[in-house]
C-alpha cells in the first residue's frame, strides 16, 4: 500500500529509466519560460493524458466522449487510466516519449513536488504547469462501521479517543488512508484530526493506499477511516462496510481539489496545442456543470474505460445527492463538487500557496521554500485567461485576482495568502523541516 518504487512491479520496471528521462526534460533550462505568440496553427494534435478512476476526472472523460477535444483540432488524444498516483507521477516523470504520459488529472500540490523533485526518485526535478482546476469540493471522509454508533463528523476528539484506545487494546496501529503523501486527500485528513487535537503523526498512522482500493482495504480492515473521492465513500456505504463522516467543503467551502496540468517542456513546444486542450478541458467543464448533464455525467464516468463501478455508487453525488449513511440526508448540497461554478475552473494562485504552506506544515517542503518563485513557474493562470477570452467567457466570470482572498476553515482558522506565515503559526500540531 505505500508509494514506493518498489510497491508494484511497473514501478520497479519503470524507475531505471526515470533519472535519465527527467534529465532530458531539463536539459533546455529547469524552468521553461513564457510561451510567446506562435500563430494559431497547432504544433501537434497529439497528447497523452492521465487519469485515476475519480469522478472529478469527468471532464478528461467528457472530453473524450462528447468530442471536445476533436472539436478544438486536438485529433489523437489518449486519455489513460493509471493505477495510483504514484503511477501517474512516474508516468510524467518519464514523459511520453519514454512511455509516460505529458499531463494528467492530478492532486493540485503533485505539480509542484514533482517540480522541486520532493516526491520524485533521487529527487529528480521535472517542471510542471497547472493550467486549470478540473473542481471544488467533491471528497469525502469515511468512517469504518466499527464507529457507527459514534456517527463521527467534523470534531474529532471522541473519535481519536476510541483510536487511542483501540491502538492500547490491540497494541497494533490504528490507520487513516489517503492516496499521496503531499496530496490533497493527506492535507484533508491530517487538518481535520488536527483540528481536534489528533496527532496524525504520533497518535495514528497515515498510509497510502490508492483510490479504487480503499473499499476492498477498509472491507478487510486495514483501515479505520480514509479520504478520497467519489465513488468509492458511497460504494462503502452500499456494500455497507461504512459511512461518511463529512464532504471535504464541510471543512473548507468550495475548496480547490484536482488541477489540469502538464509538463512544462509540452506547453513550452506547443502552446498553441496546449491551449486547445485547456479549451476542450474547460468546455467539458462546463457541460458537467449543467445539472441537466449530471446523469449522463454519472453514466459516463461509470463506463469500464473510466471508472468501471456500477452506477448506482457514482450518481448521486454526481448530482449532488448525499446519504451519509448515518440518517443523515441532503439533496442538492451546497457541499456539492464544482466543476465550473464560483470559478472552479480557474487555477487561483492563493490557493497553490496554500497548499505548499500546508505542505510546510508537515514536513513535505522545507520552510525556506520560495514559493512566490514557484507558484510564478508552475501556475500558468495567464494561459487560463487567454483560453477563457477566446471561448467567449463573459468578462464577470473571469477573477480579476490571482488570489481568491482570505480563507475561513472550519474550525475558525483563517488562511490570508498576504500572511501564510501568521496562518501557519496558529496552528498548534505541525511539523517543520529544519530550515
Amino acid at each position: 500500500m505505500q508509494d514506493h518504487a518498489s510497491a508494484n512491479a511497473s514501478g520497479v520496471t519503470r524507475r531505471s529509466v526515470l533519472k535519465a528521462a527527467a534529465g532530458a526534460a531539463a536539459s533546455g533550462g529547469l524552468w521553461p519560460g513564457i510561451v510567446s505568440a506562435q500563430g494559431t496553427s497547432l504544433e501537434t494534435k497529439a497528447a497523452k493524458l492521465g487519469f485515476i478512476a475519480l469522478t472529478d476526472a469527468a471532464p478528461l472523460f467528457v472530453a473524450d466522449e462528447k468530442g471536445f477535444f476533436k472539436k478544438h483540432g486536438m485529433t489523437e488524444v489518449e486519455v489513460l487510466k493509471q493505477s495510483s498516483w504514484g503511477t501517474t507521477r512516474d508516468n510524467l516523470v518519464l514523459g511520453s516519449k519514454s512511455g509516460g504520459i505529458d499531463g494528467a488529472h492530478i492532486l493540485t500540490p503533485m505539480p509542484y513536488l514533482i517540480s522541486t523533485g520532493a516526491t520524485t526518485a533521487n529527487n529528480v526535478q521535472v517542471p510542471m504547469n497547472i493550467l486549470a482546476r478540473l473542481n471544488l469540493g467533491g471528497q469525502c471522509i469515511s468512517v469504518g462501521n466499527e464507529y457507527k454508533d459514534m456517527k463521527v463528523g467534523l470534531d474529532t476528539k471522541d473519535f481519536g479517543k476510541a483510536l487511542l484506545a483501540k491502538r492500547v487494546k490491540t497494541g497494533k496501529s490504528v490507520n487513516a488512508a489517503m492516496t499521496f503523501p503531499g496530496g490533497t486527500h493527506d492535507m484533508w485528513i491530517r487538518y481535520w484530526m488536527a483540528a481536534g487535537g489528533v496527532d496524525p503523526n504520533k497518535d495514528i498512522t497515515t498510509i497510502v493506499v490508492p483510490p479504487a482500493q480503499m473499499v476492498a482495504n477498509m472491507k478487510v480492515g486495514s483501515m479505520d477511516t480514509f479520504c478520497v473521492c467519489e465513488p468509492w465513500n458511497r460504494q462503502l456505504i452500499n456494500q455497507k462496510i461504512g459511512y461518511t463522516a463529512l464532504t471535504t467543503s464541510e471543512l473548507w467551502m468550495n475548496h480547490p481539489e484536482k488541477a489540469f496540468a502538464m509538463r512544462a517542456d509540452y506547453v513550452q513546444a506547443n502552446p498553441n496545442a496546449t491551449k486547445a486542450l485547456l479549451k476542450a478541458v474547460m468546455e467539458a467543464q462546463m457541460w458537467c456543470e449543467d445539472p441537466a448533464n449530471r446523469a449522463e455525467v454519472a453514466e459516463i464516468c461509470s463506463r469500464r474505460r473510466w471508472i468501471n463501478a456500477p452506477v448506482e455508487d457514482v450518481i448521486d453525488r454526481v448530482k449532488g445527492d448525499f446519504d451519509y449513511g448515518t440518517g443523515r440526508i441532503e439533496a442538492n448540497s451546497k457541499f456539492q463538487m464544482r466543476f465550473w461554478k464560483d470559478n472552479a475552473s480557474y487555477p487561483y494562485q492563493s490557493h497553490d500557496l496554500w497548499f505548499l504552506t500546508e505542505n510546510i506544515r508537515w514536513g513535505y517542503l522545507p520552510p525556506n521554500l520560495d514559493t512566490k518563485a514557484l507558484i510564478a513557474k508552475v501556475n500558468r493562470e495567464d494561459i487560463w485567461r487567454q483560453a477563457a477570452k477566446e471561448l467567449g467567457v463573459a468578462a464577470k466570470d473571469i477573477p480579476a485576482s490571482t488570489s481568491r482572498g482570505v480563507e475561513k476553515f472550519f474550525d475558525g482558522k483563517v488562511f490570508d495568502p498576504a500572511n501564510p506565515k501568521k496562518y501557519l503559526d496558529s496552528l498548534s500540531i505541525k511539523y517543520l523541516k529544519s530550515a
